[in-house]
C-alpha cells in the first residue's frame, strides 16, 4: 500500500476501506453459474409471494362487490334494514351469486382444507372450509325444497373476511430473503488470468485450480487463493469479521469477494465455486433458513381447537335433537348455526390486523419487520450476542489519546499538524484523525516535500520544519525511544509525531464504541436478558470492549462459521438467542439465531439473512423491538380471546342448549356476536404501540 505506517499495532479499524473507483473497479455480476442458481431460488419463493398477494386481492375485490346483491336479497338482511325486495327467481339468483363466491371466493380454503388435511395439520384453512361449505350446501338444500333459513350471506361476508385477512397478512410479511443473491453478488464478473505473459479476461464460472489471475488495487479477488506475487493490504471484513485491512504477504491465503488495496497481486486459485469459503457461507445461511422455517402460528392452533370443537358440536348437536325428537330440518338448522358461528369473522382478523399495524408502527419507527414469528418471538430471548465491529462500535476509527511531549506544542497544534499530513492519505487511520480535526474546526496548513516513508509512514515540510507522522517500526530502526514510565495504549493503533527527528506526541486511535450501546446493555440487563458480544476481532480489543460494556462474556478471533456453533451452543443450554450484526460474516450466525437482527448500516445480505432490521443502526433499537415484539404478542393474545371467547356463549345457544326455555340463538343474532367480536378487535388492534425508551 501507498501508506501502510499504522500497521504494526493490534487495533480496531473499520468494517470497510475507502472505496476505490476506478476504471478497474469491476461492475457487480449479473452472471451466476448453475451452483449460484441454486442459491437464488429465494427469487423464484418471493415472485410466488407476489402473485399470492395479488391473488388474493383479486379474490377479495371481485367477491366484495357480488357480496352487495347477496346482503340486498338476504330476507334477514332486508329485515334488519327494514326493506322488501322481492320477485320471482331471486332465491335462484342469490344461490347462483353465492355459489360464484363459494367457489372464486372461497378456492384458496378448498384448497387450502386440502393441503392441511394431507399434511395431517388442520388449521385456520380447514375451519374456514368448513364453514364455507356448510353454509353454501345447507343454503343451496333450502333454496331446492329443504325447509329452513338460506345463510347466504354470512358465507359471502365470511369469505370476504377471509381473503381479507390472509391479504392483509401477506402483504405485510416481507417477502422471501434474498440474502443467497446478495451474498453471490459479491463475486466480480471476471477474473485476469495470466497465460504465457499475456493477460486474458474469463469469467470467473471458466476458473480452474491454480489458475494465475492479476488482481489490481481496489479490485474483488475472483476467487480463493495464495498470494504468488506482490504484497498489500486486503479487506476481508465483509467476510471474516476482521476490523482493520489485512496486510498480505507472498505465500498468503486470499478469499474470492475480499477487496484489494492498492498493490497489484498476483494469485495462485486453490479453490472455486462449491469448494470455495463464500460458497460454504451460502449453504450455512441455506441450512439455517430452511430449519427455522417451520414455526406454527397461534391463530393456526387457535383455529384447530375450533375445528375441533365445531365438527364436535355440530355433530352432537345434531344427533341429539334428532334423539328428542325434532325433525330433520330443525336438526340439521341447529347443527349449520354452529358450524357457521364457531368460525368467526375476528378470527381471520385477530393476527393480519396486528399484524399490518405493528410492521407500519414498526416500519415509521426503524424497525422493518422480515419474518413475523420471529418478531413475536422477540419476547423470549434470554441472550442477546452483539457483533462488534460496526454494531456495538461505530465501525471506523476515531481519536482516543493525544499526548503532548514538548512544550511548545498543545492538542489542537499537534492534531493540526497529524491533520495536515494525513490529508494527503486514504489509509483509514488518516481518515479518523480528519475527521477530529474537522470536528474541532481545524484548518489545514501548507504542506512542502511531502514524501511517502515506504511501511513507516509520512513526511512533510511545515513552515520550513519537517514534521512526521510515523508508526512504532519507525520508532525502532531509528532508535527513538519513548520517555521513561509512559504506557500506551496496547489496544489502539498509536502513530507518533516527530519534528526533525525528535518526537513530540502521540495520537491514539480506536474503533470507538458508540454512545448508545451503553444504554442499550444497561436497559437489556434491565429486562434480564444477558448481553454476550461475538466477534473476528483479537481477544485483547473484544476484551476491552467487553470490560467496558461490562457484558456477561465474548467470543473473539471467531470465523463466520464458528459463529453459528457459537448460538448452536447457548441454544443447546436452553437460550433463546438473538443475534444483532452488520455483515456477511454475520449470516449464518443471524440465519441460526431464534431472531436475527441486522444492523440496517450494515452489508445487504445481513439485512436480508436477519428476521428484523434496525434502519437507523441504533443498539437502543433493540430494547424497543423487544418490548414492541412483547406488546404484539399480547395484541394477538386479546384478539384472539374476543375472536375466540364469544363462542363459549354463542356455541351453547346456537346448539340449543337453553331452547327448553325458549332462547334459541338464531343465525342473524349470531352474526351480530360475530361482527361485534370483529369490531372489537379492530379497536383494539389500533392500541398497539412503540415504547421508544
Amino acid at each position: 500500500m501507498e501508506h501502510q505506517h499504522h500497521s504494526d499495532q493490534p487495533d480496531s479499524s473499520p468494517k470497510e476501506m475507502p472505496k476505490h473507483h476506478d476504471h478497474h473497479e469491476p461492475e457487480v455480476s449479473e452472471h451466476k453459474d448453475h451452483k449460484e442458481h441454486k442459491a437464488t431460488s429465494g427469487t423464484d419463493h418471493g415472485q410466488h409471494h407476489q402473485m399470492m398477494i395479488k391473488d388474493y386481492k383479486k379474490r377479495f375485490f371481485v367477491s366484495l362487490i357480488v357480496t352487495f346483491p347477496i346482503l340486498f336479497l338476504s330476507p334477514l338482511i332486508q329485515d334488519f334494514l327494514n326493506l322488501e325486495i322481492s320477485f320471482a327467481g331471486d332465491k335462484y339468483i342469490l344461490f347462483a351469486l353465492s355459489a360464484f363466491i363459494f367457489f372464486y371466493g372461497g378456492w384458496p380454503f378448498l384448497k387450502g382444507i386440502v393441503e392441511e388435511l394431507k399434511k395431517k395439520q388442520p388449521g385456520m384453512m380447514t375451519l374456514v372450509a368448513l364453514a364455507i361449505s356448510v353454509a353454501f350446501f345447507y343454503s343451496s338444500a333450502v333454496v331446492f325444497g329443504l325447509e329452513g333459513k338460506f345463510f347466504f350471506w354470512e358465507l359471502a361476508t365470511l369469505i370476504d373476511v377471509m381473503l381479507l385477512g390472509h391479504w392483509l397478512e401477506m402483504r405485510s410479511i416481507l417477502g422471501a430473503s434474498r440474502a443467497l443473491e446478495e451474498l453471490a453478488k459479491l463475486m466480480p464478473q471476471e477474473a485476469h488470468v495470466i497465460k504465457d505473459g499475456k493477460i486474458i479476461d474469463v469469467k470467473i464460472t471458466d476458473l480452474k485450480k491454480d489458475d494465475l489471475v492479476l488482481v489490481k488495487a481496489g479490485e474483488k479477488v475472483p476467487a480463493d487463493g495464495v498470494i504468488a506475487k506482490g504484497e498489500g493490504y486486503a479487506n476481508e471484513s465483509m467476510l471474516t469479521g476482521e476490523s482493520k485491512p489485512t496486510k498480505k504477504r507472498v505465500g498468503d491465503k486470499v478469499i474470492g469477494g475480499s477487496i484489494n488495496g492498492d498493490d497489484v497481486l498476483e494469485i495462485s486459485i486453490t479453490s472455486t465455486g462449491e469448494d470455495s469459503y463464500l460458497a460454504k457461507v451460502i449453504n450455512l445461511v441455506k441450512q439455517a433458513q430452511a430449519a427455522k422455517s417451520k414455526t406454527q402460528r397461534l391463530a393456526d392452533r387457535a383455529a384447530l381447537v375450533l375445528t375441533i370443537v365445531s365438527i364436535s358440536i355440530g355433530v352432537l348437536t345434531f344427533i341429539i335433537w334428532l334423539l328428542l325428537g325434532q325433525s330433520f330440518a330443525f336438526a340439521i338448522e341447529r347443527m349449520a348455526t354452529v358450524m357457521v358461528i364457531t368460525c368467526p369473522h375476528a378470527l381471520g382478523l385477530a393476527i393480519p390486523l396486528v399484524v399490518a399495524v405493528s410492521t407500519a408502527l414498526s416500519a415509521k419507527n426503524g424497525l422493518l419487520i422480515r419474518n413475523r414469528t420471529a418478531f413475536e418471538n422477540s419476547r423470549k430471548i434470554s441472550t442477546i450476542i452483539f457483533d462488534k465491529t460496526g454494531t456495538l462500535t461505530m465501525g471506523n476509527f476515531g481519536v482516543t489519546d493525544i499526548i503532548v511531549l514538548n512544550d511548545q506544542y498543545d492538542n489542537n497544534k499537534l492534531l493540526q499538524i497529524a491533520y495536515s499530513l494525513e490529508k494527503q492519505s486514504e489509509h483509514p487511520i488518516a481518515k479518523g484523525i480528519i475527521n477530529e480535526a474537522q470536528k474541532n474546526n481545524l484548518s489545514d496548513l501548507q504542506v512542502q516535500d511531502f514524501k511517502v516513508l515506504k511501511g513507516e509512514g509520512i513526511a512533510g515540510k511545515i513552515d520550513g520544519t519537517e514534521f512526521k507522522v510515523v508508526s512504532p517500526s519507525h520508532l525502532s530502526r531509528n532508535n527513538i525511544n519513548l520517555p521513561e514510565g509512559m504506557d500506551l495504549n496496547a489496544v489502539a493503533t498509536n502513530i507518533f509525531i516527530l519534528q526533525d527527528s525528535s518526537l513530540i506526541g502521540v495520537i491514539s486511535l480506536a474503533d470507538v464504541i458508540r454512545e448508545e450501546s451503553y444504554t442499550a446493555i444497561n436497559q437489556l440487563k434491565e429486562l434480564g436478558i444477558k448481553c454476550w458480544m461475538l466477534t473476528g476481532d483479537n481477544k485483547e480489543i473484544a476484551k476491552q470492549v467487553a470490560e467496558e460494556l461490562e457484558l456477561d462474556g465474548f467470543f473473539a478471533e471467531v470465523l463466520p462459521h464458528e459463529k453459528q456453533e457459537k448460538i448452536k451452543e447457548l441454544q443447546a443450554q436452553g437460550e433463546f438467542v438473538a443475534m444483532t450484526g452488520d455483515g456477511i460474516n454475520d449470516a449464518p450466525a443471524l440465519a441460526q439465531a431464534d431472531v436475527g437482527i441486522a444492523i440496517g448500516s450494515g452489508t445487504d445480505v445481513a439485512a436480508e439473512t436477519a428476521d428484523i432490521i434496525l434502519v437507523n443502526s441504533n443498539p437502543k433499537d433493540v430494547t424497543s423491538l423487544i418490548l414492541f415484539g412483547k406488546a404484539t404478542y399480547k395484541k394477538m393474545v386479546q384478539n384472539l380471546f374476543w375472536a375466540t371467547g364469544y363462542n363459549v356463549i354463542a356455541i351453547p345457544l346456537a346448539a340449543g342448549a337453553l331452547y327448553a326455555w325458549g332462547i334459541l340463538l338464531s343465525p342473524a343474532i349470531g352474526a351480530a356476536f360475530m361482527s361485534l367480536s370483529t369490531i372489537i378487535v379492530a379497536i383494539n388492534s389500533k392500541f398497539l404501540k412503540v415504547d421508544k425508551k
